[in-house]
């Protein structure tokens, strides 16, 4: 490639960029008469993109992690920021989130409902450039356990990634069910997810003969994207 050429290639990028119209679209709906609002995030026009349903940490739905949703799709996913407490549960401090997550981590087969739930609203949106055989989940801490336990229901995902995830499964026989790859991105000095957890999570996967990897990031601790 020439000079010329590489900054034509270049110049043409950038334009195609700036000119991308990035839309953030509420979804609305209930579960058992409560009432959740994910957040849909695209960018305009183009090929079907992969979609991604990214359960955010204990904190839940906030502007911080539609931020972070949004330079997610801003790299080429439609992405929906899975709401998992409901409309009436946004949590104000770090005390009322440790207090709804942990109700919801305690009881796997609500976390189960809510989280499939959003999935199946990506999945079956109309008119947004989604590819539907392309379908992934991620999440941070809490978000990455349900995003784990999305894939043990079985749900159509090519892949799931988590971040300093809880790792741990009140059901270890349900990861037969799993049907895309799993990456585990884990602080080696987590307090909250000791080696015993980790250990117990190998041997799920391995048990079940899913296609993983557990990244293991040493003097590192809980929530260290953060």
């Amino acid at each position: 490639m020439t000079l010329k050429t590489a900054i034509v290639a270049l110049v043409t990028f950038t334009a195609s960029t700036a000119l991308a119209t990035q839309t953030t679209k509420k979804i609305a709906y209930e579960i058992d008469k409560a009432k959740f609002e994910s957040v849909l995030i695209y960018e305009e026009g183009g090929s079907p993109k992969p979609g991604l349903v990214l359960v955010p940490n204990w904190l839940g739905v906030n502007e911080a992690n539609l931020k972070q949703a949004k330079e997610v799709a801003a790299r080429g996913y439609t992405v929906l920021v899975a709401d998992v407490f409901g409309v009436q549960d946004r949590p104000k401090n770090q005390d009322e989130a440790g207090k709804i997550s942990g109700a919801l981590k305690s009881d796997r087969a609500l976390l189960r409902k809510r989280v499939t739930k959003a999935w199946e609203m990506l999945a079956t949106q109309k008119g947004i450039p989604l590819d539907t055989k392309k379908i992934g989940a991620t999440g941070f801490c809490f978000g990455g356990t349900a995003a784990l336990e999305l894939a043990r229901t079985g749900a159509n995902l090519a892949a799931v990634v988590t971040f300093h995830a809880g790792l741990s499964s009140p059901a270890p026989a349900d990861a037969k069910n799993i049907k895309g790859k799993v990456l585990a991105m884990h602080g080696a000095d987590d307090p909250f997810v000791p080696p015993q957890e980790v250990q117990a999570f190998e041997d799920e996967m391995r048990a079940a003969k899913v296609d993983w990897q557990l990244v293991s990031f040493g003097n590192s601790v809980h929530s260290f994207t953060d």
